[in-house]
Order: C-alpha cells, then structure tokens, then sequence
C-alpha cells in the first residue's frame, strides 16, 4: 500500500516541480535546475488573473456543498425515520435516477436554464448542485444504522423531528457529512463539463475552464498550466484535512462505543 501511495503521489509532484522549472526542462529532466517562481507570480498577476477563476470555484463549490450536504441530510432523515406509505418506492425511484447519464441532461438543462434567465450565470451550476442523489443515499444508509430507539426516547420526551434532526441525528452523523462534504466539493471544484456548457463570460470562469488559457495557438504553456493546477489542488487538499478529522473521530469513537 505504502508503494502504490507513492505512485500516486508522483504525478503531484511531477505537476508542482514543473511548475518551478524553464520551458525547456519540462520534458528534459526531472529535477529543475534552479527555481523559477516567475510562473506562479505571472498566474496571480496581468490581466487574466487567475484570482478571478479560483474565486468563482470557490463560490460555487462552497455554496453547493453547504447547501447538499444540508438537504441531502434532510431528505435522508425523511425517508429514514419518518414512516409514509409508499416511501421505500419513492426511494428506489430516487435512487433509479443514478443510472441516468449526465450528458443526457445537458439539452434539457440548456432549455430550461435559458428559459428562466440563469444560463450563462453561477445559478446555473450552483442550483442543480444543491442536489445530490448519492448524498441522499449516502446519509439515508448512515441514519439507517443509527438505533431507532435514540429517536424514540427522543420522541417520548416531547421533542419533534426538527429538534431530533438538528441536534440529535446531525452531531451524530459528522463521519458522514464529512465524507459526503468532502466528495461533493472535489466534485463541483473540478468540474469541466457543466461549466463548459453553462458559461460563456470569461469572467465567470471556474478553475477547469482557465486552464484552458495556458493551450496557445501554436504551442502550450505547460509551465503556467502547472502552476496553475498546483494552486488549483490546495482547497481540495485543505478540505480533505478538515474533514478527516471527523471522519477519524466517527471511527474512533464507534470502535469504543460499539
């Protein structure tokens, strides 16, 4: 495990050394002679700053994954805890909208999305990332497990289902926010394809649509575009350290507990 860990480490560092290298030692050498920092100083300045773009991913990945991990708990909670005729149906129909490929949604999505005047704004990318299926059922199978009777005493001492989410099944659940925080923001962060589709103002780029920037004319600027990506890597790394802490917490306690 320990060496296929530094396999997959060494694209990273490849990426973060070919940042700090000349032009001509991208594909010539592996260590670079002397550090050339004039690439990332050339990323953050100009007139294409890529502040603008890492701003923009930012927002959207934020607002998006607040706000599915939000509702995603909440409609796992529903159809975990909350009894109605029909709900394991509704569920697997919720569930079936998995198999559905993405790309098959883009028309569709483009129509609407004209329609009520957000296509070609964040909106369009922040509004349907707000809803996760696979948060849903992530959550759902962790409440599930959850005993019933912690809910019930709940319910026996006069609380409602507000109060039992919010401050029983919630602080019970972290583990499981956070890994779910964890996957939907590297998921909205490096998004290509919805971007791509949605945005045509420049200003409105995210992270994956400016490195298209650095693919020139006759040639690419290999450098820059790894500089780029190497700045682009630290808020889902940041997010993996946050986050695993819980998740190491969850673990660690259920060990003790159970």
């Amino acid at each position: 495990m320990l060496l296929c860990g530094v396999a997959m480490v060494v694209p990273f560092l490849w990426m973060a050394l070919t940042s700090v290298k000349t032009p001509a030692e991208v594909f010539g050498s592996w260590l670079p002679t002397r550090l050339e920092w004039k690439h990332h100083i050339k990323l953050w300045s100009g007139g294409q700053s890529f502040g603008l773009y890492y701003w923009n991913s930012l927002k959207i990945s934020l607002i998006s994954t607040l706000g599915a991990t939000f509702l995603a708990s909440l409609a796992a909670y529903g159809f975990s805890r909350i009894e109605f005729k029909g709900r394991n149906a509704l569920f697997f129909v919720y569930l079936s909208m998995m198999m559905i490929p993405p790309q098959v949604l883009f028309v569709p999505k483009f129509i609407l999305f004209n329609k009520i005047g957000i296509y070609n704004t964040h909106w369009a990318l922040i509004l349907p990332g707000l809803f996760t299926i696979f948060g849903v059922f992530l959550m759902r199978q962790f409440f599930m497990a959850i005993p019933k009777e912690i809910s019930e005493s709940a319910f026996i001492d006069g609380a409602g289902h507000g109060h039992i989410f919010v401050r029983l099944m919630l602080p019970l659940a972290k583990p499981a926010l956070a890994t779910l925080a964890i996957i939907d923001f590297s998921w909205h962060w490096n998004d290509y394809e919805n971007a791509l589709v949605f945005l045509t103002n420049p200003k409105l780029y995210t992270v994956p649509l400016g490195l298209q920037n650095f693919i020139l004319e006759n040639n690419i600027d290999y450098n820059g575009m790894m500089a780029a990506a190497t700045a682009g890597i630290v808020p889902m790394i940041a997010v993996f350290l946050l986050g695993q802490k819980y998740i190491i917490q969850g673990i660690a306690g259920s060990s003790v507990k159970g």
